[in-house]
């Protein structure tokens, strides 16, 4: 399901080729609030998408978001000046990918009631899939038939992966409406540790995003060879998906917290000691790999961390809100790390951005889990 989200795998590609190329009269932090846009529809749209699955289930939201995904990138295959591209890709896209992705995911709930965590990491890894083949696919047709029919030919392979995804997906139990009372929109701030939850994903979705956005165009900078920078992010990718996988099924047996700490630790301790000093190609296939197995957490353990904090009657809603949370640092991350490329801090000053970002985010998740079982790390949460 998740291989069709080809504005999340291919960010950093894209970021790279409208930096160097196709708007190359536009500062990086300009063309960054194109990804910026695509991640935060993606996520803001959370608490919305949630209310319709509720009422309808997911056959329309899979119907009309494959329709605003497909015709987002066709639209951007014609663009040639920045506005163009920022409404297609950037919004039309986005939000077609949101209409997708948490309908996708939600379903899992029902029909799973053990090995959940196991079972959001193998959907999710369908993404790192996609991030492996797209990135190159796409690198190597913008050089032989130019960028419209490379975003033509992604466009139809997404349509027929869609066109699958709308045949099979289904929920376990039918719709449920339930209207949404005041109580329970302020209930979640109440609580401390789901309120430590949204603090830590906002704080690491600042950190995730930088690498992914800006690798490819922080290597060719170094001097590394563009035909070996268009494997930075498929590595990354393929790495993420072993990553996704292995921290949701040790997530069942060693607690979905306790792996979710460790490994995006690593994640920011992965930026700021390998990534900073990275200036050949060996040390950046490194971090590329590590990186991208660590962070993979970040997306497999999303929905399983709400889950194990709230009521069962809640778990659409407040996935939505950490959705929505998430989405204001989705928004902000690219245009802030444009700015400080541009600023005298240059690329070192963007990566201890990132690598400070991911420190603090999982620092808060340590937090709700130390409020919610105490300092106890033998205990499976």
């Amino acid at each position: 399901m998740e291989l069709t989200s080809v504005s999340d795998i291919g960010i950093g590609t894209f970021q790279e080729y409208y930096q160097n190329v196709l708007l190359s009269d536009h500062s990086p932090s300009t063309i960054s609030w194109i990804p910026s846009l695509q991640i935060f529809f993606m996520m803001a749209m959370g608490p919305i998408v949630g209310t319709i699955y509720d009422r309808y289930g997911p056959r329309w939201l899979l119907l009309g978001g494959s329709f605003l995904h497909v015709f987002g990138i066709m639209m951007a295959s014609l663009g040639t000046e920045y506005y163009q591209i920022l409404l297609a890709q950037g919004v039309c896209s986005g939000i077609g990918v949101s209409a997708i992705f948490q309908p996708s995911i939600t379903v899992l709930h029902g029909w799973f009631s053990k090995k959940r965590g196991a079972a959001f990491g193998i959907a999710v890894a369908g993404s790192s899939i996609g991030g492996v083949i797209f990135p190159i696919m796409t690198s190597r047709l913008v050089r032989q038939v130019g960028f419209g029919w490379t975003m033509r030919i992604g466009a139809f392979i997404i349509l027929f992966l869609l066109a699958i995804a709308n045949l099979t997906v289904r929920a376990n139990h039918p719709p449920y409406p339930q209207k949404v009372t005041k109580e329970q929109l302020l209930r979640p701030f109440t609580e401390i540790e789901f309120v430590f939850v949204l603090l830590g994903f906002l704080c690491f979705t600042y950190g995730i995003f930088v690498p992914i956005n800006y690798l490819p165009a922080q290597a060719l900078d170094a001097g590394m060879r563009a035909d070996l920078v268009e494997y930075l992010i498929p590595i990354l990718n393929a790495a993420s998906l072993f990553g996704r996988i292995t921290s949701g099924v040790l997530g069942d047996k060693i607690g979905k917290y306790n792996i979710f700490i460790v490994v995006c630790y690593l994640s920011g301790i992965w930026v700021l000691a390998l990534w900073i000093p990275a200036t050949n190609l060996a040390a950046f296939i490194s971090f590329a790999a590590l990186f991208g197995f660590t962070s993979g957490a970040y997306v497999s353990l999303i929905a399983p961390l709400v889950m194990q904090i709230s009521p069962a009657a809640e778990i659409g809603f407040r996935t939505g809100l950490l959705f929505l949370n998430n989405s204001i640092g989705g928004l902000t991350t690219n245009p802030i790390s444009g700015a400080i490329l541009d600023s005298s801090s240059g690329w070192v000053g963007v990566k201890v951005f990132a690598g400070v970002f991911c420190l603090v985010g999982t620092t808060f998740i340590l937090a709700a889990r130390v409020y919610r079982v105490g300092w106890k790390p033998t205990v499976v949460f």
